[in-house]
């Protein structure tokens, strides 16, 4: 069994159990009548401070306390099973009350970020590595500018009246910053195609020596396209964090006011 199968064997093996004993506990709490509120909210804060804990493991590489992959693998299980802690600290039932009701949209949002995250995490790497190659997101800028002088330097030699036309109403906006986010990440090549479809029309006003310079510009849009494909696919996942952070800490931050006011009105009884 592979180091990745035995994780998710052992995650899921105590997500199980955990489910179960919680179920019971919250049965028996029920039917004693008994008021477990003040242990399933505790019990709910210490779990999303455990998973605040996978943000600060990754600022602390160099630490021995377990790969970062054992890490998120943790993160994810006991983010599951926060769901259901969270779902029996409620009751089951929709929140009343305004604090009540941000703490619930607080964790929707933690918890339907954190799903799409690990999608991200997942689907995207497959995706860049169907690529030729991978270029670095630091390293996207500076290729970008190359390849920018390179077009500039194919369209200034061919000097066709068509080819620069066509350069200074289509190429230019679209070498000059990364284009077509939405396209590139639903798997779309419609600009492309239309790019290179009206460059194709130009075809019959060429000379022999200009087409061969429309092919050079052709490979430059298509290097220029799959760059931005990456560039489209490194910032979605690098940038949903400033969602999910955030959204993250400001969930145990009412959640320590909601324990706080918890607390005080019960003692006020």
């Amino acid at each position: 069994m592979t180091t990745l199968a035995a994780r998710r064997r052992y995650g899921v093996t105590a997500l199980g159990l955990g489910v179960t004993v919680s179920f019971v506990a919250f049965a028996v709490s029920t039917t004693s009548l008994r008021d477990a509120s003040f242990v399933s909210g505790w019990v709910l804060l210490t779990l999303i401070a455990t998973l605040m804990l996978l943000n600060a493991r990754k600022k602390l590489p160099f630490l021995p306390i377990g790969s970062a992959a054992t890490w998120l693998q943790v993160h994810i299980y006991v983010g599951l099973f926060s769901v259901v802690a969270f779902g029996i600290h409620v009751e089951f039932r929709v929140p009343n009350g305004i604090l009540e009701s941000v703490l619930a949209m607080l964790f929707g949002g933690v918890v339907v970020s954190g799903v799409v995250g690990l999608w991200l995490a997942r689907a995207i790497p497959k995706r860049l590595a169907t690529l030729d190659e991978q270029v670095l997101f630091e390293r996207q800028p500076r290729l970008r500018r190359k390849l920018r002088h390179e077009l500039r330097e194919v369209i200034d030699g061919a000097a066709s009246p068509s080819l620069t036309d066509f350069y200074a109403r289509r190429l230019i906006g679209f070498f000059a910053q990364p284009r077509h986010l939405w396209h590139h990440l639903v798997q779309s090549k419609r600009p492309e195609h239309d790019l290179l479809t009206e460059l194709d029309a130009l075809g019959r006003y060429l000379t022999a020596d200009e087409r061969a310079t429309q092919k050079q510009v052709v490979l430059l849009i298509r290097r220029k396209s799959e760059l931005d494909y990456q560039h489209a696919h490194h910032t979605v996942l690098r940038y949903w964090l400033f969602l999910h952070i955030p959204v993250s800490y400001s969930l145990l931050i009412v959640g320590m006011v909601h324990a706080a006011l918890a607390y005080a009105f019960r003692a006020g009884m």
